[in-house]
């Protein structure tokens, strides 16, 4: 898993995205709030592209009379079929038990750092120690 630069934290303001090809795949950069996730850009359902969709919240009823809005800005909706997904975790809004999109890490780096260097996640597991390429 190679690591890329894909802008500033000031190219990418609360409410927005960007969409940028990583190694052949489409994938949207989202800043939710002050906190960042990364999607696939391709919905599960046709392959729509889902970032490129509407980003809105939750609408939620306690009863038929009192609606409220929840989770905004949160939610990313496909524009070919309106299929709704989490956009901090991928999962669907409808079904997130069975149906997902991919997502991916996104970090914040200190302005300064050499972007040519690649670097890898590293975990311990069971005392040994794993590179993830």
């Amino acid at each position: 898993m190679a690591k890329h630069v894909v802008g500033t934290v000031a190219e990418i303001p609360p409410g927005s995205r960007k969409i940028v090809v990583l190694e052949g795949r489409s994938i949207g950069v989202f800043n939710v709030k002050g906190s960042f996730y990364a999607l696939r850009n391709a919905c599960p359902h046709q392959s729509g592209p889902l970032c490129q969709g509407r980003i809105i919240g939750l609408l939620r009823a306690s009863d038929p009379t009192h609606l409220e809005l929840s989770r905004e800005g949160e939610i990313i909706r496909c524009p070919w079929h309106g299929w709704e997904f989490d956009i901090t975790n991928g999962r669907s809004v409808f079904n997130p038990h069975r149906l997902r999109v991919r997502s991916y890490e996104v970090t914040i780096e200190p302005d300064g750092e050499d972007p040519s260097i690649e670097t890898y996640p590293v975990t311990v597991e069971r005392g040994r120690v794993v590179v993830h390429v």
